[in-house]
């Protein structure tokens, strides 16, 4: 897989924000098919960090009514990557 083709989108949410100024964890929306080791080598590669541990989790997309309808929302791939002390990657700055 190309690298930017794993790594979609940064999450931000106020947990994110917690872990991040916390634990120095940061949480992005990967790729379904994606396994650890591609989202760490991905991580390392694009944001040039020390990654220490990476956690992935299968988010069930919610079911949604429109009018009669009911519909559902993609389902997708969060993964929560642990950076080493003293590392950061930029584009969280100011968020």
């Amino acid at each position: 897989m190309e690298l930017y083709s794993i790594i979609k989108k940064p999450l931000v949410t106020e947990k994110s924000t917690r872990d991040r100024e916390d634990a120095n964890t940061y949480a992005f929306e990967v790729d379904r098919r994606a396994t650890k080791i591609e989202i760490r080598s991905a991580v390392e590669k694009i944001f040039k960090v020390k990654v220490l541990d990476v956690r992935t989790m299968n988010m069930m997309g919610k079911k949604k009514r429109l009018g009669r309808t009911m519909g559902r929302r993609n389902d997708w791939k969060k993964a929560v990557v642990t950076v080493a002390p003293g590392g950061s990657i930029e584009i969280f700055q100011g968020v």
